[in-house]
This record gives C-alpha cells, sequence and structure tokens, in this order.
C-alpha cells in the first residue's frame, strides 16, 4: 500500500526513457570535456536537459477516499 497519496500528474507510465536519453546527454557531454582538458567545470544535468519536457510534469496530491486505486502501488 502506498502510505502517501502523491502521484504522477500525467498519463505516462514512467519517465524512464526520457532519463536514460538525459543521462546519455551528460554522459556524452562530460567525455567530450576530459581529454580537452576542461574538467574543472563539468556541465549540470539541468543545463543540458529540461525536465519540463519530459512526460511528467510533477506530482499532485490526491484524496485517498475518492480514488483508492491511486493508493496501490
Amino acid at each position: 500500500m502506498r502510505k502517501t497519496p502523491i502521484a504522477g500528474a500525467t498519463s505516462a507510465g514512467s519517465e524512464k526513457c526520457d532519463k536514460q536519453a538525459s543521462h546519455r546527454k551528460l554522459r556524452r557531454a562530460v567525455r567530450q570535456l576530459i581529454p580537452c582538458g576542461r574538467d574543472d567545470t563539468l556541465p549540470v544535468e539541468q543545463e543540458l536537459t529540461n525536465p519540463w519536457s519530459m512526460a511528467k510534469d510533477g506530482k499532485l496530491y490526491f484524496d485517498p477516499a475518492n480514488h483508492p486505486r491511486l493508493m496501490r502501488k
């Protein structure tokens, strides 16, 4: 059972593909900077990927009495 009545604000099941693409982009940028000798200022993930363009738009609280199915994991 879910303890906190909070769920993703979307119809998408997960953001797995979006997160994988974001991490790939970050790793590629880091691998390109290190051989150049510019490893003192490595990029941050938020600089390369817009989190608002992913499948989910955050999370929302809901009333567990009105939506008991959402309390299941």
